[in-house]
């Protein structure tokens, strides 16, 4: 949509501001706006509870994503900002994060580290529109141009304080925000339902490999009791295998390395690269070990290997695997993984990794997993679990029919997760021009 301009525009004498309509005023922040106005005591009650706001949990174009509940005596030193709604939160410190959100009808008890600046409007000026403008991209790079440091950069308060921005007239600010409120609803909502399709993808995909690696492509073959309460029927012409069967050796526990060893060597799988969609390990991506000769035989990687997790902050991620394939040079495996070594040509390291990443084999692992400060599971029981195991040339046909849907499946999921990152981008765009006065909204938002 091709959007009215100003009649008349003036130099603001701010270079990422350019020009802006000849009726606005160009301020510094601090003179429409406080800056951090409560802390919490360091005498609050210890079993006083909060939920606490970290800058990893904030974006700049979704806002807060999370808050954490824990009481006063347990909450980091950080925890200590009040806000109230109306305020704007800007990180202060790692700004490369951009993590900047509007403050809207806040808990009580919401506070956010003292790694933000709390920013809170003044009398008379309409703290919506101040937070669709310290989102705009130009104040946003202003922020981050300002940091000091390399690995955790920061800035002060103050300094933020004097940053400009384009104000505009009590009216004009007024239909500004409900121009913004409505459009910005309207993206949101359109992303929101393209996110949710991708999330029926997803579901559909998982539902289309657990489905073909238990009971087959054919629908008409005869079935059969599997004997195993969990997997239920299976082609009559399938058999029942415990894991342990059909992998080489067992499973071994990987190599231990202090951290002053990591970051050059040879290349070593770790249990960040299990949590993969297509349960494959990406070799490029892949961190590095120092290692001997003896380490790097006792815990070489070959091409078919199958790694899993043993232990996870989250339930769902305990058992979890991913298979190593085409092997390009000397690689190990650490010790927060174990490997298992599928027995070829008996199984198809492929088909195996699909059936232990199956709805099935997850909540089996799910099923058997210890309870305590993390989830955790026994070798004994991964290697008892039960393997589903067709003929290996239907495995082999298993496996193509998988991977030629799944690709559709990814092509389209990919499409559709590219038209939301446009629509992220015309929101922040939509959000600069009219805060900026790039464009002329009064009209649209009567």
């Amino acid at each position: 949509m091709r959007w009215r301009h100003y009649h008349q525009y003036k130099p603001s004498g701010v270079e990422w501001l350019g020009e802006v309509p000849e009726n606005w005023h160009i301020i510094r922040l601090k003179y429409t706006s406080s800056l951090n106005d409560e802390v919490l005591s360091e005498g609050t009650d210890p079993d006083y509870e909060i939920q606490y706001v970290d800058i990893s949990s904030v974006d700049a174009s979704e806002g807060i994503k999370k808050k954490e509940i824990m009481r006063f005596e347990e909450a980091p030193s950080r925890a200590r900002r009040r806000v109230r709604d109306g305020d704007v939160i800007i990180s202060t410190v790692r700004t490369y994060l951009r993590a900047i959100a509007p403050i809207h009808n806040p808990e009580e008890n919401l506070i956010v580290s003292t790694g933000f600046a709390v920013v809170r409007p003044i009398k008379g000026v309409n703290s919506h529109f101040v937070a669709y403008a310290l989102r705009a991209p130009y104040f946003v790079e202003a922020v981050v141009a300002r940091s000091v440091g390399v690995s955790y950069p920061a800035v002060n308060a103050s300094e933020i304080g004097d940053l400009k921005i384009a104000l505009p007239t009590d009216s004009e600010q007024s239909a500004i925000t409900a121009f913004l409120d409505r459009e910005t609803a309207r993206i949101d909502a359109l992303m929101e339902k393209k996110q949710r399709q991708i999330e029926l993808l997803q579901e559909k995909r998982a539902a289309l490999i657990s489905h073909a690696v238990t009971k087959g492509l054919d629908p008409s073959a005869p079935l059969k009791d599997s004997g195993v309460e969990w997997l239920g029927q299976i082609p009559a012409n399938w058999e029942i295998k415990k894991l342990k069967y059909l992998v080489e050796g067992g499973l071994i526990n990987g190599l231990f390395k202090k951290k002053e060893f990591f970051g050059s060597g040879i290349k070593l799988v770790n249990v960040f690269d299990v949590y993969r969609r297509n349960f494959l390990i990406d070799h490029t991506s892949l961190d590095r070990v120092e290692a001997d000769k003896v380490e790097q035989s006792k815990y070489a990687v070959r091409s078919g290997d199958i790694f899993f997790v043993r232990s996870s902050l989250k339930l769902e991620g305990v058992g979890r695997s991913v298979c190593a394939l085409e092997i390009e040079e000397p690689t190990v495996f650490e010790c927060h993984v174990v490997r298992g070594r599928p027995i070829q040509p008996k199984i198809s390291p492929k088909f195996l990794i699909h059936f232990l990443n199956s709805t099935y084999a997850i909540n089996r692992f799910i099923s058997l997993a210890n309870l305590v400060t993390m989830a955790t599971i026994d070798q004994d029981k991964i290697k008892s679990l039960e393997v589903p195991l067709p003929p290996r040339d239907e495995q082999d046909k298993i496996m193509a029919f998988l991977e030629r849907e799944t690709e559709t499946m990814e092509k389209l999921e990919k499409s559709i997760t590219k038209s939301i990152e446009k629509l992220k981008e015309h929101r922040t765009a939509l959000i600069s021009a009219a805060v900026t006065g790039k464009i002329d909204v009064r009209e649209a938002a009567a």
